[in-house]
């Protein structure tokens, strides 16, 4: 059997982190300047992969982590928006179920702290929210975004709870922490004997930038270097790490921005944007420094050797601006990701002003492109694409009854729809054929527990769709789009960076792939995205300022 099969019968807890809009490079064990030491020693302690992927974008990525299958095939084709179509409805539909669910039939505990953003009803729960969805107890916000001081849509089990956030010192990513830290240490008491499954979803480090001041001081001077010497360093630690190959070379500066040299030159814009990566930094740190609050409450209750460890990102880094025009009643009313006022009653500052540092309260901004194209180093392109840097992720995996190498690095690739099928593995559970009287969608992953005992040389293709960016990666060869341009084709082990597009060179196998994208976009109810944008003006959808083609 594989590493870890044995353990089975054991019936290990698990903890799953999600983090949101972080870039494949940030952390400290994947290269970056990130003070991360907790997930630093998880990952000395276990597994590191180099090769798995997210879905592009926060909802999709959600509903495909939890499911196993496909965005589209769960109702979740764009965001949690009624975009028309069935698989774009945004609530997952009743064609899937969640992990919570399947691991309940095994006898699991299951709890969430964080960030839920599959379901379309903000307000009213429905049955695509947590607690219907699997969970015994859930803490955290129903949309996807917003202030870390005072967010909005905050709700425990299925009521309303955002007067905690008026509490002293209230800041969301603590808070999540802490609740998970309090479930951990709940369930060792009540259920000592019963395992547990705990989804721990951070809004970190996704925009706007908040972070505590002595957070952010930790990193003054560490970027002043520049977007462009870091991303030399940090591809220098990726390949030294033998996380990276070196035969990959660093992808250009994004073309829209200017060099360091230029951009520094103007002192107010030098010192801003050097806070925003401070600040967004901070972010990460607070998560981190969360993340050990975690694992000690696993080790006080003896748990972290039976607990399957997993953390990763939902997609690439962001290079969405928040541009100074953006309504209130955009962010505040329709959206409902932000706050007109701070609790004290300030007026909230919107947009990305040079004028005003990021970090308290009173401000709403986000670190812009240049230094999302510093996180994904050394790939190109952000979330909402499909080219490397908009859906490849750090994956940590931390299991001492389980990994035999503890420090390892597995080049095998994955995606979302694997943990489930993973987690179902590990933990000897069968996923359905039916749930509660209702048909389910046959599981589109492949568990990953072969490759916690050595690298796997193949798997079954992969697919992805968002916003009408496509791909579909059979072992080495990748066949990638960037709506609306053509077909793009990289031999991945010699050009992980996709710097060679050789779709000229084999027209065969570019027409090949497509054929096989077609027929599963086909299977799995993903629209042109025409399509979707003309559902979307004829039924008055509102398209925030980050959803513009």
């Amino acid at each position: 059997m594989s590493a870890g099969r044995d353990m089975t019968t054991s019936r290990p807890n698990v903890v799953l982190i999600l983090n949101d809009d972080m870039g494949y490079s940030d952390i400290g064990c994947y290269g970056g300047e990130v003070h991360t030491p907790n997930l630093d020693r998880m990952a000395a302690n276990g597994l590191r992969f180099s090769q798995f992927y997210n879905t592009a974008r926060c909802s999709p990525s959600r509903a495909s982590l939890l499911t196993g299958l496909h965005p589209h095939q769960t109702g979740i084709g764009i965001l949690t928006y009624d975009s028309g179509p069935e698989g774009y409805a945004g609530n997952l539909n009743q064609r899937c179920v969640t992990i919570p669910q399947v691991l309940k039939t095994r006898g699991y505990k299951t709890y969430m702290s964080g960030k839920w953003h599959v379901a379309s009803n903000l307000t009213q729960p429905t049955d695509t929210w947590p607690l219907q969805r699997g969970f015994d107890e859930f803490f955290g916000t129903i949309i996807g975004a917003g202030s870390f001081y005072d967010p909005n849509t905050l709700t425990r089990g299925n009521a309303n709870a955002e007067h905690e956030a008026r509490a002293e010192g209230f800041f969301y990513t603590d808070a999540i922490s802490d609740q998970a830290v309090t479930y951990i240490e709940q369930h060792a008491k009540a259920h000592p004997d019963q395992p547990f499954f705990e989804y721990v979803a951070y809004t970190a480090p996704h925009w706007p930038l908040h972070a505590h001041e002595d957070d952010i001081a930790r990193y003054k001077g560490r970027f002043d270097q520049g977007w462009d010497a870091l991303r030399e360093a940090r591809l220098e630690k990726l390949v030294a790490s033998g996380i990276l190959k070196d035969t990959w070379k660093l992808t250009g500066r994004d073309p829209s921005q200017p060099p360091w040299s230029e951009a520094q030159a103007d002192e107010q814009f030098r010192a801003w944007t050097l806070r925003c990566m401070e600040v967004y930094a901070a972010q990460i740190d607070r998560m981190d420094q969360g993340i050990g609050r975690i694992i000690s409450a696993l080790e006080r209750t003896g748990q972290l050797d039976n607990t399957v460890f997993i953390f990763l990102a939902d997609n690439g880094a962001c290079a969405e601006d928040i541009p100074e025009d953006v309504t209130v009643d955009e962010l505040v009313s329709k959206l409902m990701i932000a706050r007109a006022e701070t609790r004290s009653g300030e007026p909230v500052h919107f947009g990305n002003d040079p004028g005003r540092m990021p970090g308290p309260e009173n401000t709403y901004q986000s670190y812009g492109t240049a230094w999302a194209n510093l996180s994904n180093t050394p790939f190109r392109l952000y979330k909402h694409w499909i080219h490397e840097g908009g859906i490849a992720t750090p994956l940590i995996i931390h299991w001492p009854q389980g990994i035999r190498e503890p420090g390892g690095i597995r080049h095998t690739p994955g995606y979302l729809p694997d943990i489930m099928a993973t987690l179902l593995d590990i933990t000897g559970t069968a996923y359905p054929a039916t749930f509660e009287g209702r048909a389910i969608d046959p599981i589109e992953g492949q568990s990953l527990l072969p490759a916690m005992g050595q690298d796997a040389p193949a798997r079954a293709p992969m697919f992805w769709e968002h916003e009408g960016n496509a791909a579909v990666r059979i072992g080495q060869w990748k066949l990638v789009k960037r709506y609306p341009e053509a077909w793009e084709l990289y031999d991945l082990d010699a050009d992980r960076t996709e710097l060679h597009d050789l779709a000229a060179q084999h027209p065969e196998r570019v027409a090949d792939m497509a054929r096989q994208y077609d027929a599963w976009a086909k299977r799995c109810g993903v629209l042109p995205r025409e399509q979707i944008v003309a559902l979307m003006s004829s039924q008055g959808v509102t398209r925030a300022f980050w959803e513009k083609d």
